[in-house]
């Protein structure tokens, strides 16, 4: 069974602030420990509540630099970057500093939810570019399941596909479908392609 992933939130918009909360409550293995925490009391709540994921709105941050200094300082604690339809750069620019995602608001909210499962667990997530022409709005990160996530972090470690099946209680074939859609997802085609995402701390996107 998956363990609780203890999480704190930083400052966000009552709606956002209210949706996340509503959110997290819906998920029996997501505890949210605190909320609505400033941003210079974020270390502080880290220190208290030594949270596996933090929350924080892209909007309140005076410069990359904060979560740099957030990370370093509490390297234990995965940060996820909520933002207004991040651009392909600024989301690199995140993780770069030491986020370990950075989505839009406007995501699905499983995808909010499996992003903080895969940050707690140490993987980095980018969201999709959105094509030309795309509205605003539509649609959010292609993120990896927890199926997915596992396969992934098998793979990397070497392990053939019978092995992984035999690992994860699966079937060969289900294995080769999680591959193609993680490679599919990584916008990689084999798995000579995974040896340049490095090990999970690395981006993926």
């Amino acid at each position: 069974m998956r363990s609780c992933v203890p999480v704190v939130a930083g400052e966000f918009e009552d709606l956002v602030a209210v949706g996340l909360r509503q959110l997290i409550s819906e998920d029996p293995s997501v505890r949210l420990v605190a909320s609505g925490v400033p941003l210079d009391q974020l270390g502080g709540a880290f220190d208290e509540h030594r949270p596996a994921v933090a929350l924080l709105n892209f909007g309140s941050l005076p410069s990359a630099a904060s979560v740099y200094k957030l990370h370093e300082s509490h390297p234990e604690t995965r940060i996820v970057v909520l933002a207004n339809r991040p651009s392909t750069p600024e989301a690199t620019q995140m993780l770069s500093f030491g986020a370990a995602a950075c989505i839009s608001k406007e995501t699905q909210a499983r995808d909010i939810i499996n992003a903080i499962h895969l940050a707690s667990r140490g993987m980095n997530v980018l969201p999709r570019t959105a094509k030309p022409g795309e509205r605003p709005g539509l649609p959010g990160p292609d993120l990896l399941t927890p199926r997915e996530a596992d396969v992934l972090e098998q793979l990397q470690d070497g392990r053939t596909n019978a092995q992984i099946a035999n690992d994860l209680s699966i079937g060969v074939e289900t294995v080769r479908t999680h591959a193609r859609n993680i490679y599919r997802k990584l916008g990689i085609s084999s798995r000579r392609d995974l040896a340049s995402l490095g090990r999970p701390n690395a981006a993926i996107g």
